[in-house]
């Protein structure tokens, strides 16, 4: 799979041949969150999303309700099918996860892709920086924290991380590096005492799988596109669909376009 184009990617996908999580695949170009909600739901969420940047940095929106495909970010796309796997929301409450959405699509349905972490991985493994998500094989450790957002409407709550540890020399490289990607959660929010923001356990992550955490080494933490999802929880719509947490659609559009220098 490393070897595929995001094209290539996305047809295994569509065709049951992949349903893992997607780091480390499709070297230099945006994978993305998603949020697909009903119409009436969509301008608030929209407002959320523009209010806080960080958790949910905006890389595209359905151009109009019941559309499959970001063009911005795919011509060939079909939201129902390019993503490893779902997860189906009822009243706030998850129902179900699937590996295709076709059943569950309606044509009120507006989809939202959010910048993803993935995509600063690469630029910190450029730099000579373990990703030890990555190096171990795994997905990368998420958590809720007492971050608050700022509310929108019907949608608020509190922050989602994940977290890379890091010797303290290479935490201040990455915040260097990370700056330089705001569309995909840009710099850490917080590095050192996890208690501090509310994380009780570090080793008992609320998403993804635990890492190791060396001797000398602090976890750092950025703002995660999983936020929407505990967010998704308390606004309580009636119907939504996320990705899966590490499981994302995988664009066309190249990192590099994302850079702000």
């Amino acid at each position: 799979m490393q070897s595929m184009t995001p094209r290539e990617i996305r047809l295994a996908i569509r065709n049951g041949e992949y349903n893992s999580n997607t780091s480390g695949l499709a070297g230099g170009f945006v994978q993305a969150n998603l949020a697909i909600l009903p119409a009436e739901w969509a301008a608030e969420f929209l407002l959320f999303c523009q209010l806080n940047p960080k958790p949910c940095p905006l890389v595209g929106v359905a151009a109009s309700p019941g559309d499959v495909a970001i063009e911005t970010l795919a011509a060939d796309m079909d939201i129902r099918t390019d993503v490893p796997r779902y997860r189906v929301f009822e009243q706030g409450q998850l129902v179900r996860e699937v590996e295709d959405i076709r059943d569950y699509w309606r044509d009120d349905l507006v989809t939202f892709a959010l910048g993803c972490s993935f995509s600063f991985e690469e630029a910190l493994l450029a730099d000579g920086l373990e990703v030890r998500n990555i190096s171990e094989g795994v997905n990368v450790p998420m958590y809720r924290t007492n971050l608050a957002c700022k509310p929108a409407g019907r949608f608020s709550g509190d922050m989602v991380v994940s977290m890379r540890p890091m010797k303290p020399a290479d935490a201040i490289r990455a915040i260097q590096i990370c700056s330089r990607f705001p569309s995909v959660h840009g710099a850490p929010v917080h590095f050192g005492d996890p208690e501090a923001i509310g994380i009780g356990d570090i080793n008992q992550p609320d998403f993804g799988d635990a890492v190791s955490i060396r001797e000398g080494e602090v976890p750092v933490f950025w703002a995660c596109g999983v936020t929407p999802q505990v967010v998704l929880e308390q606004a309580r719509p009636p119907f939504c669909i996320t990705h899966s947490p590490g499981h994302m659609l995988v664009t066309d559009l190249p990192n590099s376009k994302l850079s702000v220098f």
